[in-house]
């Protein structure tokens, strides 16, 4: 049996989402375009963002608004680092005695690059806003995670229902993997107090029809690997056949990783025991979503016209492959010219930008020493093979999460939320992502609780072309974590 929840009335939970719905319409969807218009790129995507300056001017951006809406005792500072990315840091205190804890609650405003593919009227930077869709670079990841954290909180105030303290922490190199976070982490951490729930809005959902809440993330190592055989390109006609090609020796040394068959990684270092409880959940959320786990996907047209198939048409298997097995993905390449000027040369090297997902109990660091150490053993042919991991030493990679048992509590509030302002029970779901924090989190505050969500839901496309934003489902989330809050214990 769950525990009682501090739920509002029915009346309020109504002014709580009128609230809400009255905020995203004229003040977030507004901010939140002036945001996507920036091209404020993670780290790893400007090496030279500090001077470009873009990042520090959504972080302006966002702590000013944070600012202008003048909650009651709210403290805003946005902290510097030198040679860091700016974060963030906002202090709320309780409205309600009862409680010491802290919330946290947690986003990102740097962005993923441009990508390619978006429809004609669609960019990366140009917002757009139709039939209650967002469209536009980092709108729905993660940009609008403060603007809805503060309206959750404002529209509790406004009704008088008492909440915990709140502290805010928006951060702005997560998309290069949250590097800076745990300098940040530190430096803050005597102001932070006990943080008893984290609130991250960085997340996906199912579908639009309920609160989602995400159960696991899994960790990643990225990095670039590099094959060199020839100091200078030389014709093919005189060299190949003589001089080993530094693609098929790339593909080579990725056969130790993966069976290109089946994309099964073959070390088992990299694998975790799936919980038994993930397994149930992943049963239940497949008689949710149905074939609609692999559906959603934009295949493209098959050999014989129909859609590219899937890995496996099983929802159970599907949702697994992609939350709880690692997987390998070439996601940028070097060393070939464009086709219009590929001649007849033998090319001096071949890189390839790999991005391993990891389980969430594999550790990231330890999975990206191996990874080094599997790709550049024993070259074949001598050939010169490098793999230079992404990340700072010590935090090469990313490590995935594990959510704690629901705490009673926290559990029937996210069902009577969900239904509330979905009128569905509460889903769970693994996410194939990776959020650095909250595995940072859980070792920091490993009795807090975690609501971890998101506007991500089937469509939506973070990373990629047409990415956007669900309004409608923003809006009911908002409430939902205003409810939430109102039910801590």
């Amino acid at each position: 049996m769950n525990a009682p929840t501090r739920t509002p009335e029915a009346a309020a939970l109504k002014r709580i989402a009128a609230y809400a719905d009255e905020a995203w319409d004229q003040r977030i969807v507004p901010a939140l375009t002036d945001y996507i218009a920036v091209p404020a790129k993670s780290p790893m995507f400007d090496a030279k963002w500090a001077e470009h300056g873009l990042i520090d001017r959504v972080v302006r951006d966002a702590a000013s608004w944070v600012e202008s809406r003048q909650v009651a005792g709210l403290k805003l500072e946005v902290v510097r680092i030198e040679g860091r990315t700016p974060v963030i840091f906002f202090d709320i205190p309780a409205t309600r005695a009862d409680t010491t804890n802290t919330v946290l609650l947690y986003g990102h405003l740097d962005k993923q690059p441009e990508f390619n593919g978006w429809r004609k009227d669609l960019g990366p930077w140009t917002p757009k806003y139709e039939n209650g869709l967002l469209y536009g670079r980092g709108g729905a990841d993660d940009g609008y995670a403060v603007y809805a954290a503060i309206t959750a909180i404002e529209a509790l105030d406004k009704e008088g229902i008492g909440r915990p303290r709140c502290v805010g922490i928006i951060e702005s190199c997560e998309e290069s993997g949250s590097q800076d976070l745990p300098v940040y982490l530190d430096a803050l951490k005597s102001r932070l107090g006990q943080v008893g729930l984290v609130v991250c809005l960085d997340s996906g959902a199912g579908n639009y029809d309920q609160l989602w809440l995400t159960t696991s993330l899994r960790g990643m190592v990225s990095g670039v690997l590099k094959v060199e055989v020839l100091s200078e390109g030389i014709h093919s006609g005189d060299a190949s056949g003589l001089v080993p090609s530094s693609f098929r020796i790339l593909r080579q040394v990725l056969d130790r990783l993966e069976d290109s068959k089946t994309g099964h990684l073959l070390p088992d270092s990299f694998h975790c025991e799936l919980p038994t409880q993930r397994l149930e959940q992943a049963r239940a959320t497949a008689a949710i979503l149905k074939d609609e786990v692999w559906k959603r996907m934009p295949w493209a047209c098959g050999a014989d016209g129909g859609p590219t198939l899937p890995t496996t048409t099983d929802p159970v298997q599907g949702l697994l492959n992609r939350t709880w097995r690692p997987t390998l993905s070439v996601t940028g390449v070097d060393g070939f010219p464009d086709l219009g000027s590929a001649g007849n040369v033998l090319r001096p090297y071949t890189a390839f930008k790999l991005s391993l997902r990891l389980p969430p109990l594999v550790d990231g660091n330890a999975a990206s020493l191996k990874l080094k150490t599997l790709l550049e053993d024993n070259a074949p042919y001598n050939a010169k093979v490098t793999f230079h991991p992404d990340g700072r030493a010590g935090a090469l990679g990313a490590t995935g999460w594990n959510a704690p048992e629901l705490a009673p509590w926290l559990e029937g509030a996210l069902n009577a939320a969900s239904q509330a302002h979905f009128g569905a029970p509460v889903g769970y779901i693994g996410q194939g992502g990776t959020i650095p924090l909250m595995s940072m989190l859980a070792k920091g505050f490993p009795q807090a609780q975690m609501m971890v969500c998101g506007v991500l839901g089937p469509k939506s496309n973070a990373h990629g072309p047409n990415e956007f934003l669900h309004v409608p489902y923003g809006k009911k989330l908002t409430a939902a974590v205003s409810q939430v809050l109102a039910a801590y214990q």
